[in-house]
């Protein structure tokens, strides 16, 4: 499994409006492609500016053949929902290894 780290700077009052159209918008068009997984949103109680959202893809190689066209067009839609109210700010890749436990 692949892991999609995005952070971001919003807005504190249009938090619950980005992460609505952040559910509405892009997970429903991530859900079409093959290998999404699923997606989690973290909210930071200590700084009501950030947002973190882990996406999680089955391989790097399904994540990454989403073409750059679907990408921007997804991206324009959503920016235009949320009216810019936002920065990325970091942005990462991570992979998971799962250990056994006894």
């Amino acid at each position: 499994m692949v892991i999609e780290f995005l952070k971001f700077r919003v807005d504190p009052s249009w938090r619950e409006t980005f992460i609505q159209k952040d559910a509405e918008i892009w997970t429903t068009a991530l859900a079409k492609y093959p290998g999404f997984l699923g997606k989690e949103v973290w909210i930071n109680p200590n700084d009501p500016t950030e947002l973190v959202l882990i996406i999680h893809w089955k391989t790097k190689e399904q994540w990454k053949a989403i073409p750059v066209v679907d990408l921007q067009a997804i991206e324009q839609k959503f920016s235009q929902a949320v009216s810019n109210s936002y920065e990325l700010v970091e942005s990462g890749e991570y992979q998971v290894r799962k250990f056994p436990f006894s």
